[in-house]
C-alpha cells in the first residue's frame, strides 16, 4: 500500500505590514496667534526620490505663507476642499523643511491639518501624519459619540417596565382590598354577644324574665375560609408580565437584527461599541482598528471591468489595536452621498491603486498600522459627504465627514 501524502497545513495570507517607507514626513504646529505649521521631509534612502508633498487647508481657512514652492489648488471633485501642494526632488539621506501660515478661521479654534508624501504618482503614500494646531482659548476638537436616544437605552426601558408593572400590581390589590371591605363579615368569625337569647316577654327585666336556661347542645364552629384572590387579579398580573417580557425580548432582537444588517447606518445599538464620528485628519477609535482618513479626492475614471464612473480615491491609515490579526472587508467600507445613497469600496480599482495587492485578502498584524489608497466608485457629480469604515459586521464603526 502507498503510503499516504503528509498532511498539509491550510495556508493564509500573510498579515500586512507597514514596513518603513524610504521617505517620511513629519509635521509640528508652531505655538503662534494664527495657525502655522512646520513640515519636514525627509529621504533616509540611498537614492534620490520625486515626491508629491499635500497638505490639507482646514475648512475656512485662507492660506497667507507657503515655503518651497507650494501651490495652493482644489482637491479635484470635492467641492469647496483645498490643498497646499509640492513636488519635490529629495536628495539621498537628506531633509527638506516646508512651512505653512493659515489665517481665517473660524471662531480662531483648533486646526487640523493632515499631511502625506506621495510617489511620483501623485497617489500612493510613502508616509502620512496629522497635526492640530490649538489656539490661546480653544480646546483639541474630540471625536463626537453618537449616543442612543433616551428611549432607546436598556436601563430606561427596564425602569419604565418596572415601573408600569409596579402601578398595574398595586391597582389590581387595591381593587381586591376594596372588595374584600364590601363583603362584610368573615364566614366563621365570632356570634354576637346575645346571639340565641330569647327575646324578652312582657317587658319582664332581669333573670327571672328569661325563663330558664337549658343547656344547648355545643354547635360546631364553622372554619374559617381562606380567601384566594379573583381570577382577574391573577390573570391581569400574568398579563402584565408576560407582557414585559415579551416587550424585552423583542427589543434585544430588533436591537441585534439592526446591528447585523448590512445595509443599515452603524449605531449605538450595535454589538460593538459606539458610532464615532470625527473629520479628515483625526485618528477615530472602534472596536478593533484606529482609523484616520487624510485626504479625499475624487476624479473621473475607468474601472478594470470596462466600466464608467467616477472614482473618490480615499487616503486612509489603518491601525490594529488589538493583539491579535485582524480582517477587514471592502464592502463594509462605504462613502455616503448626500441624498443618503452610499456605495462600497471598489475592490477592483482599489487592487489597482495598491499596485495589485488585495489589501482586504490579508489580515492586518496586531499592534501594526497600514497605510493605503481606498477606491470608491460614484455614479453622478455629487462628492461623498461621508465615510463609513469598519472592521467588522458586529463593530459599530467610524464616521469621517469629507465634505
Amino acid at each position: 500500500m502507498p503510503a499516504a501524502p503528509p498532511a498539509v497545513a491550510p495556508t493564509r495570507p500573510a498579515p500586512i505590514q507597514l514596513s518603513k517607507p524610504p521617505v517620511t514626513v513629519a509635521v509640528t504646529p508652531a505655538g503662534t496667534a494664527t495657525p502655522r505649521y512646520q513640515i519636514q521631509v525627509r529621504n533616509a534612502g540611498n537614492t534620490m526620490v520625486e515626491t508629491t508633498v499635500r497638505q490639507e487647508v482646514p475648512t475656512g481657512a485662507t492660506t497667507t505663507g507657503v515655503t518651497g514652492g507650494g501651490q495652493t489648488t482644489g482637491t479635484i471633485g470635492s467641492a469647496g476642499a483645498r490643498e497646499v501642494t509640492w513636488r519635490l526632488r529629495l536628495p539621498a539621506q537628506s531633509t527638506t523643511t516646508l512651512n505653512t501660515a493659515f489665517s481665517g478661521t473660524p471662531g480662531g479654534g483648533s486646526v487640523t491639518a493632515p499631511t502625506c508624501v506621495y510617489g511620483s504618482d501623485g497617489t500612493r503614500p510613502y508616509d502620512c501624519t496629522t497635526a492640530t494646531w490649538t489656539g490661546p482659548a480653544a480646546a483639541v476638537p474630540a471625536a463626537q459619540v453618537t449616543a442612543a436616544p433616551a428611549w432607546r437605552r436598556p436601563p430606561v426601558l427596564l425602569a419604565a417596565l418596572a415601573a408600569l408593572l409596579v402601578v398595574t400590581g398595586g391597582a389590581l390589590w387595591w381593587g381586591w382590598q376594596r372588595r374584600r371591605r364590601r363583603s362584610g363579615v368573615r364566614p366563621g368569625g365570632p356570634a354576637p354577644a346575645d346571639a340565641g337569647i330569647p327575646p324578652v316577654v312582657g317587658g319582664a327585666t332581669g333573670p327571672a324574665a328569661r325563663g330558664t336556661l337549658h343547656p344547648r347542645p355545643a354547635t360546631p364552629r364553622v372554619g374559617a375560609r381562606r380567601r384566594t384572590p379573583p381570577i382577574w387579579l391573577v390573570v391581569g398580573v400574568a398579563a402584565a408580565v408576560l407582557a414585559g417580557v415579551v416587550g424585552a425580548a423583542a427589543w434585544t432582537a430588533t436591537q441585534r437584527v439592526a446591528a447585523i444588517d448590512t445595509a443599515k447606518q452603524p449605531t449605538s445599538g450595535a454589538w460593538l461599541g459606539s458610532s464615532v464620528t470625527g473629520p479628515v485628519g483625526m485618528p477615530l477609535r472602534e472596536s478593533a482598528f484606529e482609523f484616520t482618513v487624510y485626504r479625499m479626492a475624487c476624479g473621473v475614471g475607468e474601472l478594470p471591468s470596462a466600466r464608467q464612473g467616477r472614482q473618490c480615491l480615499a487616503t486612509i491609515g489603518v491601525r490594529n489595536l488589538t493583539p491579535d490579526e485582524q480582517t477587514w472587508h471592502g464592502q463594509l467600507q462605504r462613502a455616503y452621498l448626500p441624498g443618503g445613497s452610499w456605495v462600497a469600496a471598489d475592490e477592483d480599482a482599489t487592487r489597482v491603486a495598491n499596485l495589485g495587492r488585495d489589501v482586504f485578502a490579508q489580515p492586518v498584524a496586531a499592534g501594526s498600522r497600514v497605510l493605503l489608497p481606498l477606491v470608491f466608485t460614484l455614479q453622478g457629480n455629487q462628492p461623498p459627504k461621508q465615510l463609513e469604515l469598519r472592521s467588522g459586521v458586529f463593530s459599530a464603526g467610524v464616521r469621517v465627514d469629507v465634505a
